[in-house]
C-alpha cells in the first residue's frame, strides 16, 4: 500500500504507542504536581488491542514502532507486547523510551523479544540534582539499566537530556563524556511548554545555538552531520568523532518533517503533540470494527491532517505554558507522561 500523506504531504510513518500513563519517577518538567488524575485501569488497551491498532497503522505505511509511558517498563509483561509487533514482520524499527530505573532487570528479555533500539531520559548525573529533579533516589539504577544495554549488545542507545536554565546547563559537557564512555548518542532537548510542564518560562529555555556554543567552548569544532529529515534531532560530530543530537523543538520546530502519530494507552490517538483533543480509537475497536474498518478511520484522520503545533507555539507572542493545571485535572491525556511525549 503506498504512502498515507496529510494536507501538507506529511506522511503517516512513526507510531508512538503509550503502553500506560504511570511514571515511577516525578520529574519536574514532566509531572512536578503533587496529585494526579490517571486514567481507569478498565480504559486501558489490551496488548491484543494495541496489537491490532499498530497492525493497522502498518497498513497505512507506519515502519517504526516506539514503546512509551508513563514509565513503560512499569507495565507487566512487556516483553509480550514487543514478541507480537515483533512477529507481524511488519516493522522495521521498535523502540523503546524510558527512564531506565527498571531496565536492567528487563533489557535481556525485551532484546530477545524483538526490540532494536533503547533511548534513557537521563537529565543529570548528579546524585543529590537527580534526586531534585525526580523525586526519588534512582540514579544508580538508571545507570545500571544503561549498563545493561550496552551489555546486551543493543545498537544505537541514546539519552535524551532536558536542558533547563540554572538546573542542568552546567552539565552538557559531562553527559556527552559520558556518552564517549557507554558508547551512546546525547541528545540535548530544548525544554518544551507541553503537558505537565506548567512551570514553563521561555526564560529556562537554553536553545540549540546556546547549546552548540557550550559545545564549541568545550570542545572546539562543532560540525552538523546529515540524518535523517524525518528525525526530531539535528546531529553533531565533535572533531574526535563525538556525535551528538540537538532536538530544537522550541525555538526551531521541525513540524515541516513530522510524521509521528501518539496512541495513548485508552486508545486516543493525537496527530500532534501539543493537540488538545485527539480521536478515539477505542469505541470503534471494542464494538469489533476489523481491520478494513480501522484503516479507513485512520486515513481518514491522517489525510485531513493540518497539525503544526511547535510551529504556531513558536510565533505566539504570548506565548505560555500549554495548558493550565486546571486543564490537565479535566483531562490528563493533555499530560505528557499520558501520550508519550
Amino acid at each position: 500500500m503506498g504512502l498515507t500523506l496529510d494536507e501538507h504531504g506529511r506522511p503517516l510513518g512513526s507510531l508512538r504507542i503509550s503502553v500506560t500513563d504511570r511514571c515511577n519517577l516525578r520529574c519536574q518538567y514532566c509531572m512536578p504536581e503533587a496529585n494526579y488524575d490517571w486514567i481507569p485501569r478498565s480504559e486501558i488497551l489490551s496488548y491484543e488491542e494495541l496489537a491490532l491498532v499498530a497492525e493497522a497503522f502498518a497498513e497505512l505505511g507506519v515502519t517504526k514502532v516506539r514503546l512509551t509511558g508513563g514509565e513503560p517498563l512499569i507495565r507487566r509483561d512487556l516483553p509480550t507486547f514487543v514478541s507480537m509487533l515483533s512477529d507481524m514482520g511488519r516493522f522495521d524499527d521498535i523502540a523503546l523510551t524510558t527512564n531506565g530505573v527498571l531496565l536492567a532487570d528487563q533489557v535481556s528479555s525485551l532484546t530477545r523479544a524483538g526490540l532494536n533500539r533503547v533511548t534513557v531520559s537521563l537529565d543529570t548525573l548528579n546524585s543529590d540534582r537527580y534526586l531534585r529533579l525526580t523525586g526519588s533516589d534512582q540514579l544508580s539504577a538508571a545507570l545500571a539499566g544503561i549498563d545493561a544495554v550496552v551489555e546486551a549488545g543493543v545498537s544505537n542507545l541514546k539519552i535524551n537530556m532536558v536542558v533547563i536554565r540554572g538546573v542542568n546547563d552546567d552539565e552538557l559537557a559531562d553527559m556527552v563524556r559520558f556518552g564517549r564512555q557507554t558508547g551512546a548518542e546525547i541528545r540535548f532537548i530544548e525544554y518544551m511548554d507541553v503537558g505537565g510542564a506548567t512551570r514553563w518560562s521561555g526564560d529556562v529555555v537554553v536553545s540549540r545555538q546556546e547549546i552548540l556554543g557550550l559545545m564549541e567552548t568545550e570542545f572546539g569544532s562543532v560540525v552538523e552531520v546529515s540524518s535523517d529529515k524525518r528525525a526530531p534531532a539535528n546531529r553533531f560530530e565533535l572533531a574526535d568523532g563525538t556525535t551528538f543530537g540537538v532536538i530544537a523543538s522550541t525555538t526551531s520546530p521541525f513540524c515541516g518533517q513530522c510524521d509521528r502519530s501518539r496512541i495513548t494507552a485508552d486508545g486516543q490517538w493525537y496527530t500532534c503533540l501539543y493537540a488538545r483533543s485527539g480521536f478515539d480509537l477505542k469505541a470503534p475497536l471494542r464494538r469489533g470494527a476489523d481491520m478494513g474498518a480501522m484503516t479507513d478511520l485512520i486515513r481518514a484522520r491522517w489525510s485531513g491532517r493540518i497539525d503544526r503545533g511547535a510551529e504556531q507555539r513558536t510565533i505566539d507572542p504570548q506565548r505560555g505554558t500549554f495548558v493550565s493545571v486546571s486543564e490537565l485535572r479535566r483531562d490528563p491525556r493533555l499530560e505528557m507522561h499520558a501520550r508519550g511525549g
